[in-house]
């Protein structure tokens, strides 16, 4: 694995993680790296400079904060939004598709629910008129 410093045209900075420079090359050639922030597939790498402490210091631990924390605003704003989904709707897990269905056709009450589907799924409801979005975090049953 090989981690980059990324930067789109609208000079949004991120990093990402690839499996190898010719994934990062391949990926990027078909336009599939993203700005997380604005979308944009014009997407170059930056400088970075490797973490390697100085022999002197080599026994201190440096300190380094918590991976419970986020380590940007843009963090931040999605683990708000985690907080938000969670404590105001229902996980209904792999059944998102049927329920979401179920209430857009009228047979049981609409609530805020949030789960996964197949992207066909996704597709056909969408199609069908039943608004649904993709949310940019993994579901419980997921997480680490």
């Amino acid at each position: 694995m090989i981690h980059y410093a990324l930067r789109c045209s609208k000079s949004h900075d991120f990093d990402s993680w690839f499996q190898s420079a010719a994934g990062y090359d391949s990926l990027r050639a078909a336009g599939q790296i993203v700005c997380p922030l604005c979308g944009d597939t014009a997407i170059e790498k930056t400088l970075m400079a490797p973490a390697v402490r100085p022999a002197r210091k080599a026994g201190e631990v440096a300190a380094r904060p918590k991976l419970s924390e986020p380590a940007s605003e843009l963090e931040a704003a999605l683990a708000e939004m985690r907080r938000q989904v969670e404590a105001n709707s229902e996980y209904v897990g792999l059944n998102f598709a049927a329920e979401a269905r179920r209430m857009h056709d009228g047979d049981i009450d609409s609530r805020a629910i949030y789960g996964e589907a197949k992207a066909d799924e996704a597709r056909a409801l969408i199609e069908d008129g039943v608004q649904v979005m993709p949310l940019p975090f993994m579901p419980p049953r997921k997480a680490n």
